[in-house]
């Protein structure tokens, strides 16, 4: 099965009405009509998973891997303590290089491209006492099927699986993914011709209201992206 076959089997055939949304005044907290916040859908871990991430505890995740620079925090609440902080919690998160090719796999259908003997842009770190994990990266290429995006996996303390979900990225003729994806001289030379909108990706597709993150900076001084994540903790 190649990568488009794959993402075609993902796809959602029913249509879901989001539910209304307000964002508190930290401006990071989805908060529903209850007055609660709002648990982060989850998602596929997709056909790239981290095969060993205990062995990956890294906050700079580039290796060799160039681009613009992209500083990630990301904030994990736990729904099952009135929306508090989760101190404690194990984070992983992978996303694909500028050229949209994933470290650990390769050599197939689904990735002509060999990597499965390296694991550029694969991290894990666990949540201090403010409920944050940051890593170092750079900004994600895309490949066909899918719109720019970050997958992460969280734990409890003990290792027990909480949520995966993914992280989409803001769209539009100023955002950083049209300005990056432009930018040549970083390496980024697919442009957009044939990119996948987060309105026609197969996970993105039935909304992303509670996984778009927030992405601040410019090419030349590299972005910043932040995300808070919801879980049953």
């Amino acid at each position: 099965m190649d990568r488009k076959e794959f993402l075609k089997k993902l796809g959602f055939g029913t249509l879901v009405v989001p539910v209304l949304m307000a964002c508190d005044t930290a401006g990071d907290e989805l908060i529903d009509g209850d007055g609660a916040c709002t648990v982060t859908k989850s998602e596929t871990a997709g056909p790239f998973p981290t095969k060993s991430p205990s062995t990956l505890q890294f906050v700079d995740i580039r290796s060799d891997r160039t681009g613009v620079d992209l500083s990630i925090e990301i904030t994990i609440q736990n729904k099952n303590d009135n929306c508090a902080i989760l101190q404690g919690a194990i984070v992983d998160i992978w996303h694909c290089d500028k050229d949209g090719y994933y470290s650990e796999y390769g050599g197939t259908g689904m990735q002509p491209q060999d990597f499965t003997s390296v694991h550029f842009l694969r991290g894990r770190q666990v949540t201090d006492s403010e409920g944050k994990v940051r890593f170092t990266s750079i900004f994600p290429g895309w490949y066909q099927g899918r719109a720019t995006h970050i997958h992460v996996h969280i734990y409890s303390a003990t290792g027990a699986s909480l949520l995966v979900t993914q992280i989409a990225f803001p769209e539009g003729s100023t955002s950083a993914v049209t300005l990056v994806n432009a930018a040549t001289a970083k390496g980024y030379t697919k442009g957009l011709t044939g990119y996948t909108t987060n309105a026609t990706d197969n996970v993105f597709s039935d909304g992303t209201t509670t996984e778009m993150s927030s992405v601040t900076g410019s090419v030349d001084a590299g972005y910043a992206l932040t995300h808070t994540i919801v879980v049953n903790g």
